[in-house]
């Protein structure tokens, strides 16, 4: 009985539900929580599970094939071409690199070429699952760390097809000692012949996309039945893994593809939101497979040279990726998080270590031992951000200048706008509009570039810098905007403006409560909430729908968002009282809506009704008669 399917289940989420929380609270991150809960049920700790770990591995790379097939439908192919130079200068020099720095260090150490070229290949890939998943809990997917990240990953997926249909042909003749049953379907043929399938499935995936995934979806949309969909949603993703695993290659790479191929299709957003739950799962029970499928017997064997091999590995491929960072101009901040969470051995390495013990390439007993380094080295990549995070940044990081010169300038406007996506683009556009221009700094020089050719007078630089503020005539200015993002960036710019402009006058963007707190215990005296204007100004709507008096309403508005605002600085006084800060919200609460409630049975000026609609307008004449 607990070797039942429910008690798997249960002992696997128990895990997951157990060990993530605690991860997380401690500042790990979801993706080492994983991990551990696989160690700790596995057959070398608690021994929940046995043998079967390795094979729910099968089952878990599902979440992996998943998550490639959700990436793929992001990247339209207009994106993948605007993106093309990132993904060749940083993500073809790290695969090119990587891979001949390690065949040069495994040829040399004795191994044949054909042995190095399989295992080097295989090391210089990285994992998509732990970097994005690092990436996204962090909120870094579009800092310079995150998009150069996200480069060098596709470009490795791309890769992978390579490689594979590469191996058939450096493999050696086979032996009997080769276990055919766990050889792929196209093994027995010659190696030119298999490299030709390879390049076929891929082909096939291509084709089939546009002239029988889509009809397909559209019959079935007919239907408007959800689950229908779901079931064609799944029907695809696990139709590709198939096809793929008939010729060898990677089911996450082949999904991938069709995500790409489907990118442009009118169902990409109804896919999405139908797989991202199978996704989570699957992908937590991925890492908790990998966390349970690591040997600690074959470990304890080879104890000192699974552990100098991973720890060479992580440290020649981090210094290799610092190296590319700052041959790219990254700041040594995000090149240090760029060159950490890409330092592990990928997830795609089970795949083609796997076929390369398949094609007699390696044996069998250091297919076992890279598969153990290779886990290791993921377990490894959570704690080395971490450790970046909390003790090389705050030293290193802070240090870095920004590589590109900041842009000359010589203004002196009264107004001063930091920030300009789409938050600040409509305050500047609406200060423009009224004859107010203010001078306007970004720190993205992409978006500087863009806003230029639209017109936009913008000028690029690090808005944390005194010298920069100073150019842009900070001394003669009487207001400065912050619309930036950022709360980290925020807090050095008000502090930074606080000592060496206190003739500034402060108006600054905070994203939600937690950061206009923040920015109260640094004294600014003026906080918007970014979302506090529109969330209203859509409940005035209502309410004027409803019979309400425009002008009543209006000063309903207004008062709501005082009454919002002031009582800010009484949460400030108690946000590390959990108990009264909930207890402070509540009263807050109650008093507003009555405080409201008393004003809109006042008697109001006659003059009310000036606003109103004409609709409303005839309604109380018809009421008068």
């Amino acid at each position: 009985m607990e070797n039942g399917f429910l008690f798997q289940a249960i002992i696997y989420l128990l895990a997951a539900v157990v060990c993530v929380p605690l991860a997380k609270k401690i500042g790990m991150g979801s993706v080492l929580g994983y991990l551990l809960a696989g160690i700790i049920i596995g057959p070398y700790v608690f021994g929940f599970i046995g043998e079967e770990g390795e094979d729910i591995m099968h089952f878990a790379e599902f979440g992996v094939v998943m998550m490639l097939f959700l990436i793929g439908l992001e990247l339209e192919p207009s994106k993948l071409w605007k993106m093309r130079q990132m993904i060749t200068r940083v993500g073809l020099s790290q695969v090119l690199v990587t891979t001949l720095a390690f065949f040069g260090i495994l040829y040399f150490m004795g191994l044949g070429w054909r042995q190095a070229l399989a295992i080097s290949t295989s090391l210089a890939l990285s994992s998509t699952a732990i970097t994005l998943q690092s990436l996204k809990e962090k909120d870094q997917m579009n800092s310079s760390a995150g998009r150069n990240s996200f480069a060098v990953l596709l470009m490795q997926d791309i890769a992978v097809i390579p490689i594979l249909a590469v191996l058939p042909l450096i493999a050696l003749a086979a032996t009997s000692d080769v276990d055919l049953d766990h050889m792929s379907p196209i093994a027995q043929f010659p190696g030119w012949l298999q490299t030709l399938f390879v390049f076929g499935a891929v082909i096939l995936v291509i084709v089939s996309g546009r002239y029988f995934i889509i009809p397909m979806l559209k019959l079935v949309a007919k239907t408007r039945l959800r689950e229908l969909f779901v079931a064609g949603a799944l029907l695809i993703v696990l139709g590709i893994a198939f096809l793929m695993e008939m010729v060898g290659l990677s089911p996450a790479l082949g999904t991938f593809l069709g995500g790409v191929i489907l990118a442009n299709s009118q169902f990409k957003h109804e896919l999405e939101s139908d797989l991202e739950p199978f996704k989570g799962l699957l992908l937590g029970l991925f890492f908790i497979a990998v966390g349970a499928s690591i040997n600690f017997g074959l470990i304890g064997e080879n104890a000192l040279m699974v552990f100098a091999a991973t720890l060479s590995i992580l440290l020649i491929k981090s210094l290799i990726l610092f190296g590319i960072g700052k041959v790219n101009k990254i700041s040594t901040d995000q090149t240090l998080i760029f060159a950490l969470g890409l330092s592990q051995v990928g997830e795609f390495a089970f795949v083609t270590f796997s076929f390369a013990t398949e094609l007699n390439i390696i044996n069998a007993k250091t297919t076992e031992i890279l598969m153990a380094v290779t886990a290791i080295s993921m377990t490894f990549t959570p704690l080395l951000l971490l450790f970046n995070e909390r003790l090389l940044l705050p030293y290193i990081g802070t240090k870095e200048k920004e590589e590109k010169p900041h842009d000359e300038m010589d203004e002196s406007n009264k107004v001063i706008l930091a920030g300009f996506s789409n938050y600040g683009s409509t305050v500047g556009r609406f200060l423009r509009a009224n004859g107010i221009k203010p001078t306007i700094l970004d720190s993205d020089s992409d978006r500087v570039n863009l806003l230029r050719k639209m017109g936009f007078e913008v000028f690029y630089g690090d808005v944390t810098r005194a010298d920069l503020l100073e150019m842009a005539g900070a001394r003669e200015a009487t207001i400065l905007i912050s619309a930036i993002r950022n709360p980290e960036t925020n807090y050095r710019l008000v502090t930074m403006v606080k000592k060496h402009f206190p003739n500034l006058e402060l108006m600054v963007r905070a994203k939600d409560k937690r950061e206009a707190l923040e920015l109260l215990d640094l004294e600014v005296p003026h906080i918007y909430m970014q979302n506090l204007e529109s969330a209203v100004r859509m409940g005035k709507d209502v309410l004027i729908k409803m019979g309400f008096r425009a002008h009543t309403v209006h000063r309903l508005a207004q008062d709501f968002i005082k009454y919002d605002e002031d009582s800010l600085v009484e949460l400030a006084k108690v946000k590390n009282d959990k108990k009264a800060f909930i207890s402070t919200v509540r009263k807050s609460i109650e008093m507003q809506e009555n405080l409201l409630s008393f004003e809109l049975n006042k008697r109001f000026s006659l003059n009310d009704h000036a606003w109103d609609s004409d609709t409303i307008k005839e309604g109380e004449e018809k009421n008068k008669e």
